[in-house]
């Protein structure tokens, strides 16, 4: 098998189960329906488990465009080999995605709001403010390769290495993943997104491209930050990308921080006003 298939069928898989559970518990009249994020965030860790089981012999198993720059900023993977990856698991993730919806056709016409639909293709903010939607992702994929990078320090039983990963990506479900549906992967939403686009699913609205920017560009800064933060960290390797990065995560923060104070300040203040009236 070649690392171009390896990235494409092990990022199939990774969204036959990621999307595969989200569809069961959204769409109407599935068995699953109504299950709950529990069962989500399960299933999510289990898809990377299996994703990395199946493919990880030939290719290391990246399935995440996020991982894979991270892995070329600080030298664990050749930059010649990037493009041939990210392309291998955006394709991937579409018949993946694909393969979801086939899977659950009576249930797209049974189900009738549009954005229900869309979720189980691609991420939807909970609170849709994309400046504090970026950091989520930014800081969900930086602890991700950050966890990845500290997970292949350590020595398993031959085998386990998949399920810690797995059990990785719960974590960040359970804790992180709230606030934007933790895409954490370019890959796992731009290309069913692109299906969603494509696929003649029944009553299905936009595919909400003005946000797609944000699980693409919050997972590849998050991903390469984590990357170089662990090299800096925990190997010593400081050098001027892990400052820029660093200065950057930090304008990002306090920028996002501030808008949403300023906002809630701002509430307050007519609310007081609406009182002394």
């Amino acid at each position: 098998m070649t690392e171009f298939l390896a990235e494409v069928i092990g990022t199939m898989i990774l969204i036959i189960f990621g999307a595969g559970v989200v569809a069961g518990i959204a769409l109407k009249d599935s068995k699953a329906e109504n299950g709950g994020w529990i069962v989500v965030t399960i299933a999510w860790g289990l898809a990377v488990t299996m994703g990395v089981y199946a493919v990880g012999n030939f290719s290391g198993a990246h399935l995440n465009p996020a991982v894979t720059l991270g892995f070329a900023a600080v030298g664990d993977f050749p930059w010649s080999k990037v493009p041939v990856y990210i392309l291998a698991q955006i394709i991937g993730a579409i018949i993946g995605a694909a393969i979801v919806f086939f899977n659950y056709l009576p249930h797209w016409e049974r189900t009738k709001d549009k954005e229900t639909k869309l979720g189980v293709f691609a991420t939807i903010p909970a609170v849709r403010k994309p400046f504090s939607n970026l950091v989520s992702e930014i800081i969900g994929t930086f602890v991700l390769v950050m966890g990845l990078l500290f997970i292949g320090a350590n020595e398993f039983t031959e085998g386990l290495n998949p399920l810690i990963v797995g059990a990785l990506i719960l974590a960040i479900g359970l804790s992180l993943g709230g606030p934007t549906g933790y895409a954490i992967n370019p890959a796992r939403d731009l290309g069913p997104r692109i299906a969603h686009a494509l696929l003649p699913i029944p009553g299905k609205g936009g595919s909400d491209w003005s946000y797609a920017w944000v699980p693409i560009v919050g997972p590849i800064f998050g991903g390469i930050y984590g990357a170089v933060f662990y090299k800096a960290m925990f190997v010593g390797e400081f050098n001027l990308l892990f400052w820029v990065l660093s200065a950057v995560f930090l304008l990002v923060l306090f920028g996002a921080a501030s808008v949403e104070l300023r906002k809630g300040s701002t509430a307050a203040d007519k609310l007081e006003e609406k009182i002394i009236s």
